[in-house]
């Protein structure tokens, strides 16, 4: 009188045990991946609110970077690094920086010629 589904009372066999474990692991994998791939290439959501909002950044470092930052009609380059964040200088022109990563070298050169200046930051 059993009225119930009937269960099977064999345990799951080896072979799904593993081929459950190979797609839990490829899903793990796919999602690492594109997390990597997001963050490589830059498709992250746009940073900033309102008037302030971060332009780029240049990766100088394990753990330091350049950021430059536009509030209002103004940019500034900050560094940033393992032990919190200094103000570099206050550009005198604006930057205009594409979408893309072909932006990342004109970035750099402009932020080398800063650089080079007699009273720039150095």
């Amino acid at each position: 009188m059993n009225g119930g589904v009937a269960q099977s009372g064999m345990p799951a066999s080896a072979g799904s045990l593993a081929q459950l474990t190979l797609s839990l692991l490829l899903i793990l994998g796919l999602i690492f991946a594109l997390s990597w791939a997001l963050k490589r290439f830059k498709f992250a959501a746009p940073r900033g609110r309102g008037a302030f909002t971060v332009v780029d950044e240049l990766i100088v470092g394990p753990r330091e970077r350049i950021v430059l930052v536009a509030i209002g009609d103004a940019q500034l380059l900050i560094g940033v690094g393992a032990n919190g964040m200094v103000p570099l200088t206050p550009l005198p022109a604006r930057i205009e920086v594409s979408s893309g990563i072909a932006a990342q070298p004109a970035f750099a050169d402009r932020l080398r010629e800063l650089m080079k200046r007699p009273g720039g930051a150095g």
